[in-house]
C-alpha cells in the first residue's frame, strides 16, 4: 500500500465510511423490497439469501433471479419501491451515530460512501438522524476511490472486501468493521490495516490513531 499522505501536527481526518452493514442494518429493509419485488413481479427472489450478501451493485444480485435483459428495469423498479418498503425497518447499527460524532469531535469531516442508490441512501440516513458532511452513491469497490480521492479522505471505513478495495485504491487507510457478510479473518487477508468487531471500538481507534499520527 503507498505511502499516507503528510500531515499537519493539527491533523483532523476526513473519514469516509460504508452504509449497508457498516453504519446501518438495512437486512430487515431489503428483506420486505425483495419480498415486494417478488409479488410485483411474479419472480422469485430468496429474501433471506440476498440479504447475507449485501454490498456489492444491486445487478449484481437481481441477475440471480432475473434474465440479465431484464435487470435494468427490475432493477429501476425496486429502486422506486424501496423507499416504501425498505426505510422505516432499517436501523442504525450500534456505534454507528457514536463514531460519526467522534470524527467530528476530532475537528474531522465526514462522508458516506456508497454502492447504494443515492437518493435512498440520504433517505436511510435522514431518517435514522446520521447527518455526514457528503453522500456519495452508486460507487462499488475501487471506483468508490473517485469520492475518497475527490473529498481528501485518509481513512475509509467498511465491512466488506470491497470497500478494503476501494479504501486502497484511494490510498486511504482501511478500517474494517465484521458487522456485514465478511468474516475479520476475510477481511485481514484482504488487506485491511485495521479490523475492528464493530463501531463501537472505533472512537478509542480513532483517538490512538490521531494521537500516533501527530507524533509523526
Amino acid at each position: 500500500m503507498a505511502d499516507m499522505p503528510a500531515v499537519s501536527p493539527a491533523y483532523a481526518p476526513t473519514v469516509g465510511f460504508d452504509l449497508d452493514m457498516t453504519l446501518i442494518d438495512s437486512r430487515p429493509g431489503i428483506r420486505a423490497c425483495y419480498l415486494a419485488l417478488s409479488e410485483r413481479t411474479g419472480v422469485y427472489v430468496d429474501a433471506d439469501l440476498a440479504v447475507t450478501r449485501l454490498g456489492p451493485p444491486l445487478a449484481e444480485e437481481l441477475v440471480n433471479w432475473f434474465p440479465a435483459a431484464d435487470v435494468p428495469a427490475v432493477a429501476d423498479l425496486y429502486r422506486s419501491m424501496y423507499p416504501e418498503y425498505a426505510i422505516a425497518p432499517t436501523v442504525a447499527l450500534t456505534g454507528a451515530r457514536e463514531a460519526i460524532d467522534a470524527v467530528r469531535a476530532a475537528g474531522g469531516r465526514t462522508l458516506v460512501v456508497t454502492a447504494k442508490y443515492e437518493p435512498n441512501a440520504k433517505l436511510h440516513l435522514a431518517h435514522l438522524g446520521i447527518e455526514p458532511d457528503v453522500v456519495v452513491g452508486d460507487l462499488w469497490a475501487e471506483d468508490k476511490a473517485r469520492a475518497l480521492r475527490e473529498h481528501g479522505a485518509h481513512i475509509y471505513v467498511g465491512d466488506h472486501t470491497g470497500d478494503i478495495r476501494g479504501a486502497r485504491a484511494a490510498e486511504a487507510l482501511s478500517v474494517a468493521v465484521a458487522t456485514g457478510p465478511c468474516t475479520e479473518q476475510e477481511l485481514t487477508e484482504a488487506g485491511a490495516d485495521t479490523v475492528l468487531p464493530d463501531l463501537t471500538t472505533f472512537p478509542t481507534w480513532l483517538t490512538t490513531h490521531i494521537t500516533s499520527t501527530k507524533r509523526h
